[in-house]
């Protein structure tokens, strides 16, 4: 894997690490939603941060709960 693929599946694999799971699923959508939107950079970014958003509240709860 390169560091683009890597990216990309940030936020799915940051979910991973959450303690409810329930961030999964919208994190997974998001990283197809921005290899869908490759061509469209502006929009991948986007998709993307949302991502990486929703997984960072995720894990800081898991880490606020423990």
């Amino acid at each position: 894997m390169d560091l683009l693929q890597i990216s990309i599946a940030a936020p799915f694999l940051l979910a991973l690490m959450s303690r409810t799971r329930k961030a999964i699923a919208p994190c997974l959508l998001t990283s197809i939603i921005t290899v869908v939107l490759g061509d469209e950079p502006h929009r991948a970014v986007m998709a993307w941060c949302v991502g990486v958003l929703i997984a960072a509240v995720a894990l800081r709860e898991r880490l606020r709960a423990s």
